[in-house]
């Protein structure tokens, strides 16, 4: 396990699945894909080898908020929007829990948006799980900050005049150092990405494509149905060429014209220019580009993976550590004089 986590107590018996599932009753809608998701991070958590008591899901409002009644943790069904917030409290005081977020697309980029990006700046030790269906369900289908354009709703029924975000580009703008999207279904691919994160020191983002099949059904069809995948989903792995579609036909190349990212047909011509992907890369802007590949309406050519893993600074053992100089310090410092100071305003 990472440096950060280290001084997270181990487990004194191995557990298993069942031990991380809660006695209450789960209630999503009937095929939602919430369901998958719970049933991957149950099925994850025994491979952090950690107590049960050392594990702390904290949520905010929403669908998957009701997140922490179902896991057999520690747990928080908090706010609107603070659960980063929140998090970051907990994760900075006790050092010795492994602290999840769950939140979704409206939860996390609406109300909660300063909360996310500040916490993903602040590189705290948080694995942040984001589901996104594009759509409120909780609120019974009303547009949300990821809903493409035009998109008609109960809240926008001559279509939605807002751009949506990109979770995955506005957690690399806002220097995360651990970012990656995944798909509730794909239940391979989004238990490797959670071990990524899970193993990651500093805050880790998960974005993971979710369906509501009440108020949003299909969303994701075309990187879910066998036949549209294999040219609309793009998948990353760190040190290999992006290559995707049939028999690995197609690739991504850098336009030696403008910069940009782009798919091709891969030739003899421009096989030597297949980018390959560096999740460790020390600059987001490559990770950023790829992130912008998807067409945000078809979801054509939609990249998943780990984007960036990068090590930086742990905020938490920063403030640690500051706190620890703090208290040899302790004496040496004048509060009259600082209270008495040339900075202090007098009426």
């Amino acid at each position: 396990m990472t440096e950060a986590l280290r001084l997270v107590p181990r487990a004194e018996a191995k557990l298993a699945a069942k031990d991380f599932k809660s006695d209450q009753e789960v209630r999503w809608c009937p095929g939602c894909g919430d369901y998958a998701v719970l049933a991957a991070v149950q099925g994850f958590m025994p491979e952090l080898g950690l107590a049960k008591e050392n594990i702390v899901f904290v949520s905010g409002i929403g669908c998957s908020s009701r997140f922490p009644y179902y896991m057999n943790t520690y747990g928080m069904h908090s706010i609107h929007g603070r659960a980063p917030a929140i998090a970051t409290g907990l994760a900075t005081s006790r050092r010795d829990l492994s602290v999840w977020v769950v939140t979704g697309d409206g939860d996390a980029l609406s109300i909660g948006g300063n909360h996310l990006i500040h916490a993903l700046r602040r590189n705290v030790n948080l694995k942040i799980l984001l589901f996104n269906n594009r759509i409120y369900g909780l609120t019974k289908g009303q547009y949300s900050p990821t809903s493409e354009l035009g998109k008609i709703t109960k809240s926008t029924p001559m279509g939605s005049l807002d751009a949506p975000f990109n979770p995955v580009s506005l957690a690399l703008g806002a220097e995360a150092s651990f970012v990656a999207r995944t798909i509730d279904s794909d239940r391979k691919h989004l238990t490797e990405v959670l071990r990524q994160a899970a193993d990651h020191p500093g805050t880790a983002l998960v974005e993971i494509y979710q369906n509501c099949n009440i108020f949003n059904d299909g969303a994701f069809e075309a990187l879910k149905d066998q036949e549209q995948a294999r040219e609309a989903v793009i998948r990353l792995e760190h040190g290999r060429p992006v290559r995707f579609g049939a028999d690995d036909t197609l690739g991504v190349v850098r336009n030696e014209r403008t910069g940009d990212l782009e798919a091709v047909e891969i030739t003899d011509a421009n096989a030597h220019r297949i980018l390959v992907h560096d999740a460790h890369a020390a600059t987001p802007t490559t990770a950023f580009a790829l992130s912008r590949l998807a067409d945000p309406d078809t979801l054509h050519q939609t990249p998943i993976g780990v984007f960036r893993s990068v090590e930086r600074p742990v905020y938490d053992t920063l403030m640690a550590d500051q706190l620890d100089a703090a208290v040899d310090q302790r004496g040496k410092a004048d509060l009259g004089a600082l209270l008495a100071g040339s900075d202090a305003y007098v009426l």
